[in-house]
């Protein structure tokens, strides 16, 4: 069996690894940011219909309660979106200090190698760690998604029921 130093194989396969890990981040932060997209679309509803409001009423209580729902929720998918990026930084630099290495040890030797692939494994441990994180926070801000959309439906069909 060759070593990492001497397969170029074995360096294309340490490679490649954070090549499709950041492709799976790129895709959670595009996923995240229309998320985010979504939570501001609402606010700005929100806002809209509070301004139009009886600042005393109940109606406005609720809505105001809503906005810091959304706020919540926005915070969440900001702190995911963040752990997204550290995540595609980490992988990019793995792959960069993996192509480093490679080349570094045809040259230098083994010893080079191997301190480039502890570097590129702590990179990409961060990224790995970064999309757990990420993933975990997304899930927490979906949970929480799903339940105010239940309160909000809940409230809509109290109205709707009390006004007919």
């Amino acid at each position: 069996m060759e070593s990492l130093a001497t397969s170029p194989f074995a360096a294309l396969t340490i490679i490649v690894a954070p090549a499709i890990l950041t492709n799976a981040a790129s895709i959670l932060s595009l996923g995240t940011g229309n998320r985010i997209a979504r939570v501001v679309d609402r606010t700005r509803v929100l806002a809209s219909e509070l301004a139009s409001l009886d600042p005393a009423s109940a109606r406005a209580a609720r809505y105001e309660e809503h906005m810091w729902r959304l706020r919540v929720r926005s915070q969440l998918l900001l702190r995911a979106l963040r752990c997204f990026y550290l995540s595609i930084g980490s992988f990019a630099a793995s792959a960069l200090i993996s192509v480093i290495g490679s080349l570094a040890a045809a040259w230098v030797g083994t010893s080079v190698f191997l301190a480039m692939a502890m570097l590129s494994l702590a990179s990409g441990t961060m990224g790995v760690g970064g999309l757990v994180v990420g993933c975990a926070v997304t899930v927490r801000e979906t949970q929480l998604a799903v339940r105010f959309l239940e309160e909000e439906a809940r409230f809509f069909q109290d109205a709707t029921r009390s006004n007919v």
